[in-house]
């Protein structure tokens, strides 16, 4: 099945999914994988930090990075993901105002990812972060393989 998240979303699934999400601007789009377990999951986050909106990330936690990076990894490690055998890709985070987006929160996203990573000592493989250009991700959970499509050009991640 194909699955799509949408802005403020998250996708999991099994060896025959392959989730998709469209128009990563300053959105984070972090994709994790369990290749023994072959389980997965796409999130497509708006914004850094929850404390903005604590309702609004209540209700939807996925909007955020610090609380929908933690209920990715907790659904996955629910669908038999263990954290040894992750592997955790990153994209987006950009700037697609240029260099006059006044509130940076591509930048914000990034470094809001990279603390939380980092507390708890997971490594990014690979990230496509940064830039201006929107980027869709197309994730195959049989393989683990992510594909980024940016104007029209598409690379593996």
């Amino acid at each position: 099945m194909k699955y799509v998240a949408v802005v403020g979303d998250m996708k999991v699934g099994r060896k025959e999914d392959t989730l998709v999400t469209h128009a990563l601007g300053s959105c984070l789009g972090l994709m994790i994988y369990d290749p023994v377990g072959q389980v997965g999951g796409l999130l497509h986050a708006m914004l850094p930090l929850s404390r903005i909106n604590p309702q609004k990330a209540e209700a939807n936690p996925f909007m955020f990075v610090d609380t929908g990076v933690p209920k990715l990894f907790k659904t996955v490690y629910d669908m038999g993901g263990q954290k040894s055998r992750l592997v955790v890709k990153a994209a987006g985070c950009g700037r697609p105002l240029g260099n006059n987006e006044m509130f940076k929160i591509g930048e914000r996203n990034y470094t809001v990812l990279r603390k939380l990573l980092w507390k708890n000592n997971i490594l990014l493989e690979a990230e496509d972060i940064g830039g201006t250009a929107s980027r869709t991700v197309h994730f195959d959970i049989s393989t683990g393989e992510v594909i980024i499509s940016s104007g029209g050009v598409k690379k593996t991640l």
